[in-house]
């Protein structure tokens, strides 16, 4: 009896244990989709550039301008240097924040940890000059930074830095080091956006670039760039901690990040960059390249610039896959799926024996793929979610025999035991899933109904995950998720139009047909972007005309049929004071999806 009893109790615990880990899996897909999801639509932003030059005949220096980073050369080439910056920018007495000298030394790195644990913002005047000096230092670093681990007995390699919380990136260091010249370090990109403290953890990488230039390495990621800093959160970030000189520090910021080497190779035999290789990637060739001219050439220009950009875009945004050869990355909608077969090409070639990269997600923090050749670290712990996945760092000797080092910190004073954990998990990713679910309405509707020929707003299970697949394409278990997205008919059958139930446009503007408030509120984020580009004073207002023009050559980017009634009411309705003009962030918060279950709660 009691055998029977342990097996079953057993048995009970490892069904338990099973589905959580299930629930775990399938909440983690739901992240890594829609952030994918996320990206292809980045994109179109990108397209509409080149989308205002070849259909509407703007003409190519007026989109130049519109869509340029900002202007470095007000802060750079008018001569504001150190003493300039000095001389222009008083630091009063009432601050009480670290004080910056240059050359920097440990005791003003040390200096600034201590002041950003206490959630102290450094000056604008010495982020100026910290960024003014790291241009200084990038500018004379090869595309290809080439090292050896023959003067330290290790090298740590660190992945994603960008959703590391400020608790947990000086945590890591205390556990691992700081920077030195006997803990040398490779970053491997993608040090901003989505954190709260990106612009802390910038300034303190580039403090100890400064102190330890040849022990410490940055590799560009595919976030230090303007328009995904616009969108995934730095750029406001940096506008909201300082306000008075957020525009000259966000100048200088891209024209820095411009300059950041392309990768690092380790004693010619590791390469290390941020995403991937293709079947077209020349090491030589991009070794040879202008890199901070790469911005301004990326989506228009001579053959020589798309052939600048593919490589580039190849190693910012590429993934390793199993399958041989090399395709489109439909996924990210940027870069490609590289198979073994072109990292052996590429290792032969060059006499390499292994590729580490970053850029993607893994719960574990580490990936090994194609014959243990390349490996993936990914360093931001708690990346979706706390407790969705382990941080982790590679320790390299100088045989090159890679040490996994993994942790995960917790934000809590008491750490959730894993149900909880997975519970918190799964309900940030079901919320955000409906969301999504909810911006393609219309389309989702009108699959529905090609199903439901009788109009009985019933379908069966197989083809609700169907139609649910063909609109959102975001490769998830649908059957395995139904019953927490739609409701079920007593007969077995999916009430299809169930999954729209719990969620609603914020504020609905009555005057307006619903199918436009729609569409603002699935296309916010790249209207955000546009708008901020276009707002070059950083007002936050656009004028009414400059909203209208915008909107209908955005929807006729997208091929959007919106009539001309129904946008005259929506400018009309959304200027509240009556002046000629929009605060579009106050405009586009209203356009969000709101969960009613969590509106009562509230």
């Amino acid at each position: 009896t009691v055998i029977r009893s342990a097996v079953l109790i057993q048995n009970w615990y490892r069904f338990r244990m099973a589905r959580l880990e299930m629930r775990r899996r399938y909440s983690l897909s739901i992240f890594q989709s829609i952030e994918y999801a996320d990206e292809q639509d980045q994109l179109q932003v990108c397209n509409f550039q080149f989308f205002l030059y070849k259909h509407l005949c703007y003409p190519r220096g007026l989109i130049s301008e519109i869509f340029a980073s900002p202007n470095v050369s007000q802060v750079v080439e008018e001569g504001l240097s150190l003493t300039e910056f000095e001389k222009k920018i008083d630091v009063p007495d009432s601050y009480y924040g670290p004080r910056l000298s240059f050359p920097l030394t440990i005791n003003d790195a040390n200096a600034l940890l201590n002041a950003f644990k206490s959630e102290q913002l450094l000056h604008a005047r010495y982020v100026l000059q910290l960024l003014c000096e790291t241009r200084r230092v990038l500018k004379e670093m090869p595309n290809i930074t080439r090292i050896s681990t023959s003067y330290s007995k290790e090298i740590t390699v660190c992945g994603k830095d960008s959703s590391i919380s400020k608790c947990s990136w000086f945590c890591f260091l205390l556990q691992n080091g700081l920077p030195s010249e006997q803990n040398p370090y490779i970053f491997n990109g993608d040090f901003v956006d989505r954190g709260k403290n990106s612009m802390e953890i910038l300034i303190i990488l580039f403090a100890f670039l400064l102190i330890y230039p040849n022990n410490l390495h940055l590799n560009r990621g595919n976030h230090e760039d303007y328009i995904m800093n616009l969108r995934y959160g730095f750029t406001k970030e940096v506008s909201r901690k300082y306000k008075d000189h957020g525009d000259q520090i966000l100048c200088l910021l891209q024209d820095v990040f411009s300059w950041l080497p392309l990768a690092t190779i380790i004693n010619n035999k590791v390469l290390i960059l941020h995403g991937g290789i293709s079947d077209t990637t020349d090491l030589d060739f991009l070794n040879t390249l202008e890199r901070n001219k790469v911005k301004d050439r990326i989506y228009m220009g001579s053959s020589l610039a798309c052939a600048y950009h593919l490589q580039i875009l190849d190693i910012l945004w590429s993934d390793p896959r199993s399958q041989r050869g090399c395709t489109p990355n439909k996924s990210r909608g940027g870069g490609c799926y590289f198979g073994p077969d072109v990292t052996a090409k590429l290792f032969k070639k060059y006499n390499l024996k292994m590729l580490i990269r970053s850029h993607e997600f893994k719960p574990e923090g580490y990936d090994i793929s194609h014959n243990g050749k390349v490996i993936t670290i990914f360093s931001a712990s708690n990346y979706y979610e706390e407790g969705s996945n382990r941080g982790a760092y590679i320790k390299l000797n100088p045989d090159l025999i890679p040490r996994f080092v993994q942790y995960q910190v917790s934000e809590h004073t008491q750490r959730q035991n894993l149900h909880d954990r997975v519970g918190t998990i799964e309900s940030s990713a079901l919320k955000s899933l409906r969301e999504q679910i909810y911006a393609y309405k219309p389309e989702l509707t009108s699959a529905f109904a090609q199903y439901d020929l009788n109009g009985t707003g019933r379908i069966s299970v197989h083809d609700w995950a169907a139609a649910m697949e063909s609109v959102l394409q975001l490769g998830l278990p649908w059957r395995m998720l139904r019953s927490q997205l739609v409701q079920m008919t007593p007969d077995g059958e999916v009430d299809f139009m169930s999954c729209f139930y719990d969620l609603k446009i914020s504020q609905p503007v009555k005057e307006v047909q619903p199918a436009l408030v729609e569409t603002l509120c699935r296309y916010r984020k790249d209207l955000e972007i546009i708008f901020n580009i276009i707002d070059k004073d950083h007002s936050g207002l656009i004028s009414l005309e400059e909203f209208r023009h915008t909107w209908e050559l955005f929807t006729s980017h997208l091929g959007i049929g919106v009539t001309d009634e129904s946008l005259d009411k929506l400018v009309l309705c959304i200027d509240y004071n009556k002046d000629g003009y929009i605060d579009f962030n106050e405009f586009l918060e209203a356009f969000h999806v709101v969960h009613r279950l969590e509106r009562k709660a509230n």
